[in-house]
């Protein structure tokens, strides 16, 4: 069994290793060994399972291991993936068993988080490190940008286009045929029925930026 560790040991990081388990329950694939976290003690335990330090630790560990980096902020979620150096880490993407995945041109990258009840239908293309949370679907010919992250039950229709580092807030929709900008965030509940630029947030029905932001 592959060797694989959570980075993040908040709760999205615990559910995350729910879904671990789950994967192994149909084939055991992996061997969780515990958290890494810069922002708790080396040690404790989280769920009887322990803190294995923080990104140091995770550059100096001496056997091959999986990361996943279940950190929903796109910009903190980036640094990391970027101090993250060693050879011996790799980042595979993890898919609950209950989410629904077509084999019909769907490109899922590295370091993927796909939850329970998440729907992709087909010609998607997903770059590296995204989250697709409990519930989203995701339409025909869109596409995901690297890092972007997606909060439960956000809706995106077909023949979008969403750029890198794009947080989307739970429930929210974004209509077909429809453009977001890198770094864009969408908060819960919107309803995006017109493009988006880059470096805004944008809230409400319709949804309209409030501000703009580097």
């Amino acid at each position: 069994m592959k060797k694989i560790a959570v980075f993040g040991a908040g709760g999205f990081g615990r559910e995350v290793k729910t879904i671990i388990d789950e994967i192994n329950r149909n084939n055991k694939i992996y061997d969780f060994i515990g958290y890494f976290d810069d922002g708790k003690d080396k040690g404790i335990l989280i769920n009887n399972f322990p803190v294995l330090g923080g990104v140091n630790e995770i550059n100096n560990f001496e056997e091959d291991l999986c990361v996943i980096l279940c950190i929903a902020d796109p910009k903190i979620k980036k640094k990391i993936a970027q101090k993250i150096n060693s050879t011996k880490i790799s980042f595979p993407s993890i898919i609950h068993p209950k989410s629904s995945v077509s084999n019909d041109y769907v490109n899922i990258g590295k370091g993927c988080i796909i939850c329970e009840g998440t729907i992709i239908t087909c010609n998607i293309d997903i770059e590296d490190f995204v989250i697709l949370n409990l519930s989203c679907t995701v339409g025909h010919d869109t596409k995901i940008g690297a890092f972007s992250s997606f909060m439960p039950s956000v809706n995106i229709s077909g023949e979008v286009k969403i750029e890198q580092g794009v947080y989307v807030g739970t429930g929210a929709k974004i209509i077909n045929l429809l453009d977001i900008g890198e770094n864009t965030i969408v908060g819960a509940g919107a309803v995006v029925s017109k493009s988006l630029p880059a470096n805004c947030t944008a809230v409400g029905i319709p949804a309209k930026p409030i501000k703009f932001h580097e």
